[in-house]
């Protein structure tokens, strides 16, 4: 073999892993849940990869990593994920993870599901015309907390000491505390605020209830409440409370309502961003999606096991009864 021709599949050679990885691209996956309650929505995500051509495992690699709930590990997790060679950054489980994404980049495209307004919180400039590297879907779920209020008074219609738990640290928090005080006022109900942002929490906000407790009990949407969804419902199942949750998933765990918009297609959706902008497209250019539909869910077990009868209009109403 001549030298030159030696050389040339010496070079051809440390080519091929560079030619692999413009084959595959990567992309990260940042959540403030668990892995164990993100199983549907990272279903529904490679759902949404694959009507534009995306496989993780043959044409796709994916960097997950899960908070757990700790949001204060969101930061250092963004900035792990932005210094690996992806191609794009999925933020989900609320505005907590899509800000440390735009904060550990501003040139990596950023894919997000969030439940608060992305404009006022700066990671876009419209809904319509995104105008940076951050584009997704935002869930509404601060403007959805007077609803669940409504719906769980016609539940309960002669509740009048009603409580809501929320979690202090997230921006959706703190819009849904405002919105519901509010709606309170305007219904003529008291509304006592509970607050907790980790499991910790949420034991000692149930600790408090059992010797005062309210007549009906709305669980506000956030990431914490779902990693720790099973214990939640345990404890509101426990003090025997009525409550409406965010999720449907809260009701099929024997929570009594919930109320949402469907977020296991919100992340198929953003599944379908990712895939268009590995084609080529700009986040600047993807308007921003908001939900068209929402379900409610009433579990009539766990509303006979409270002594509840739920009114036929109600009933009518409900997307799904779980009998």
């Amino acid at each position: 073999m001549r030298r030159r021709e030696f050389i040339a599949l010496l070079g051809g050679a440390a080519a091929w892993p560079h030619a692999a990885n413009a084959q595959t691209p990567a992309i990260g996956f940042l959540s403030s849940r668990s892995a164990r309650d993100s199983v549907k929505v990272v279903a529904a995500f490679g759902k949404g990869l694959g009507e534009i051509g995306f496989a993780e495992g043959k044409n796709l690699s994916i960097e997950y990593r899960y908070a757990d709930g700790a949001l204060d590990r969101l930061p250092e997790m963004a900035a792990e994920l932005v210094k690996r060679p992806i191609s794009a950054l999925v933020a989900v489980g609320g505005s907590n993870s899509a800000l440390a994404a735009k904060r550990a980049s501003s040139t990596i495209p950023i894919v997000f599901v969030i439940g608060g307004d992305p404009v006022r919180l700066g990671l876009a400039v419209s809904l319509s015309r995104p105008g940076g590297n951050a584009t997704g879907m935002t869930i509404i779920s601060a403007d959805l907390a007077p609803k669940r209020l409504g719906l769980l008074r016609e539940l309960v219609p002669n509740a009048t000491a009603l409580a809501a738990l929320t979690n202090p640290n997230t921006p959706e928090g703190r819009g849904q505390a405002s919105d519901m005080l509010t709606s309170a006022l305007a219904l003529g109900l008291k509304l006592r605020l509970l607050e907790a942002s980790d499991e910790k929490g949420i034991e000692a906000v149930f600790a408090t209830l059992s010797q005062d407790k309210p007549d009906a009990l709305l669980v506000a949407s956030d990431p914490i409440f779902d990693v720790h969804r099973d214990k939640l419902v345990a404890l509101v199942s426990a003090a025997a409370i009525p409550a409406i949750y965010q999720f449907r998933d809260f009701a099929t765990a024997g929570g009594l309502m919930s109320y949402d918009p469907d977020i296991v297609d919100a992340h198929r959706q953003i599944g379908v961003y990712v895939g268009k902008i590995l084609k080529g497209a700009r986040p600047a250019d993807l308007p921003i999606q908001q939900p068209t539909k929402f379900q409610l869910v009433i579990n009539l077990q766990t509303a006979k096991a409270l002594g509840l009868a739920v009114s036929p209009t109600l009933l009518a109403r409900a997307d799904e009864v779980i009998e």
